[in-house]
């Protein structure tokens, strides 16, 4: 081991020194520290990533919009209310944000997100949004949107989206969503499988816990490996292998229990000769 007072230690203590620096000036993670605002904390102008999870933030400090290089911000569990992210909209060193996050606040609209051309990640899961009006302004390249655990009772503004590949919310009116891959939509009291035909990309679809009695609309989803629907009202395996023809060969994760079905004698066996590649049936991975 090189001594503290060799020149070689000396010179990659100090770089790691500097790397520590520059890391800093460029990422500010203040999670859990119990802000109720930004006044004694130092903002480096040359920040790409703010986190203010888990704060008690009311509202949003003028500084961070005077971040031209900010691509991630997240105010996730904090008191944030309509009026207090409003002025981000108006920010337009801030325009270049790719991530922002929302979540778990007292919202009750859709933030205005127009001034970010290139945002590719929205969670605005866990408030209290009546309406997704508003979405129609937020930018076409979005990928991930993450709006569950609201109280929006009608889907709308989403066919934009065509780039979307991860949208986690309570609908099924999502034909125009086409490169979505993944799919989570459990708790949201579903009594019918529809709309889904044209997610070809679809790798993974979540609609556990509702209150589906037969699995519809994805007879032509040949990409499809895991298949959550468990906790649900499906009478009997029958059908089941016409209803998943396409991803016979492709399933691998395949979830029904707490179903009706999943009483039926020879349960496993029988889904294991339906899908030869299957490697995980409820909570048993198979060998």
């Amino acid at each position: 081991m090189a001594a503290s007072g060799d020149p070689v230690y000396a010179a990659a203590a100090a770089g790691e020194a500097m790397e520590v620096e520059v890391e800093a000036e460029r990422c500010l993670d203040l999670t859990s520290c119990q802000l109720h605002d930004l006044s004694e904390v130092e903002i480096p102008p040359t920040l790409e990533e703010l986190d203010l999870t888990a704060n008690r933030l009311a509202a949003v400090d003028p500084r961070v919009g005077r971040l031209p290089g900010l691509r991630k911000l997240s105010f996730r569990q904090n008191l944030l209310d309509d009026a207090a992210v409003a002025p981000l909209s108006t920010w337009a060193d801030i325009a270049g944000l790719q991530e922002l996050v929302f979540r778990d606040n007292k919202l009750t609209t859709i933030p205005d997100a127009s001034i970010f051309k290139g945002l590719l990640v929205f969670d605005v899961s866990f408030n209290e949004i009546s309406s997704l009006k508003g979405l129609s302004k937020v930018s076409s390249t979005l990928k991930e949107l993450y709006v569950s655990k609201n109280e929006v009772a009608k889907m709308e503004e989403l066919e934009h989206f065509h780039a979307l590949q991860i949208l986690e919310l309570g609908s099924n009116r999502l034909r125009e969503c086409i490169a979505l891959e993944e799919l989570y939509l459990s708790h949201n009291g579903i009594q019918k499988l529809e709309g889904l035909s044209s997610l070809q990309n679809l790798r993974v679809l979540d609609v556990s816990s509702n209150k589906l009695t037969a699995i519809e609309d994805v007879e032509t989803l040949s990409r499809l490996e895991d298949l959550w629907l468990n906790d649900n009202q499906i009478p009997s395996l029958d059908g089941i292998e016409s209803a998943l023809a396409s991803s016979r060969e492709r399933l691998t994760t395949i979830y029904l229990e707490r179903n009706p079905c999943a009483k039926t004698p020879n349960y496993s066996s029988t889904l294991k000769k339906i899908f030869p590649n299957l490697e995980q049936l409820d909570s048993d991975m198979l060998a």
